[in-house]
């Protein structure tokens, strides 16, 4: 029997996927060029309300902005995108001797001692668009497990999976919450970005970038049950066109707190932080507000 990511009708993604190779084999700055160049290529045939989407969230999250800010920060996300799929080739192809001289690393002393503590460590972290290259680099500093979202598509699947076990100790599913707890209770880094809206019948509403925003508690019960610390850990591109800042911050501290309102409060505070640092690269085609509060519009409509 032809295993299901072989089958005929995936051909088109496997060549699609030989594309990716071919990218990965060039230099990273011809890379960088390149995936500005399909951000601006997608933009043209990308569907109105692919775009209401976007250009949505840019007027939630920044009303400050006018109009025409608004529109450039929209172009600038699509230049960040089409190098964030490029960047999705290079962190599963390229070779080591290719991506270490372009991961400049502050922090990794708060990784360190969360680790010595012997609980493991919850590494938090938000879907920017170069998380991929993020988990590439994290390898660099520290075995760890990756939590990540299956796909619908089995041949995308397999290559999500097959490469992130090949960078990192375990590929965990999001939903296996069992081990993402034996992982942390035997001491190893978790690393996971739970900041996307999650459809529940009984959502938990904190703020965030001044919106009510249904809000993932998961954080807060990992770190209540397995006791590890938290760590924040974000990577950014550059703007001197040298590779990445890879930033760990130190775990935070009286958390959970108890309060799941607060504590959700909190890791949306450091997002946001991250946001406002870079908000070109934070992944701005997520239908983010979609769930709202009893008597409140889909602002997607």
């Amino acid at each position: 029997m032809i295993p299901p990511h072989l089958h005929p009708k995936y051909f088109p993604f496997w060549l699609l996927a030989g594309f990716l190779w071919l990218m990965a084999q060039l230099p990273w700055k011809v890379v960088m060029r390149i995936g500005r160049w399909i951000g601006s290529l997608t933009w043209l045939l990308l569907r109105p309300d692919r775009k209401r989407v976007l250009y949505t969230n840019i007027r939630l999250c920044f009303p400050e902005l006018s109009e025409e800010e608004q529109k450039k920060l929209a172009r600038e996300h699509i230049h960040a995108a089409g190098q964030g799929v490029l960047e999705v080739a290079l962190a599963w192809w390229a070779p080591d001797r290719k991506l270490k001289p372009l991961a400049h690393v502050t922090g990794l002393e708060h990784l360190r001692q969360a680790m010595e503590e012997g609980k493991g460590v919850i590494l938090l972290s938000a879907h920017f668009t170069s998380l991929e290259m993020g988990g590439r680099m994290l390898g660099f500093y520290s075995p760890f497990h990756v939590v990540y979202r299956a796909n619908e598509n089995p041949m995308t699947e397999y290559l999500l999976k097959r490469n992130r076990d090949k960078h990192s100790e375990m590929a965990i599913d999001k939903h296996n919450i069992k081990q993402m707890i034996r992982s942390l209770r035997s001491g190893n880094v978790v690393w996971y970005a739970p900041d996307q809206d999650m459809i529940t019948k009984d959502p938990l509403f904190a703020p965030f970038m001044g919106i009510m925003t249904a809000t993932n508690t998961a954080t807060s019960r990992l770190a209540k049950v397995s006791r590890a610390p938290v760590v924040p850990y974000a990577i950014f591109r550059r703007k001197d066109g040298k590779g990445y800042e890879l930033e760990f911050q130190p775990a935070l501290e009286g958390f959970p707190s108890g309060d799941d309102l607060a504590d959700a409060t909190r890791i949306n505070r450091v997002f946001e932080e991250w946001i406002r640092k870079q908000p070109e690269d934070y992944f701005w085609f997520h239908k983010r507000f979609k769930q709202r509060p009893p008597g409140e519009p889909d602002p997607y409509a």
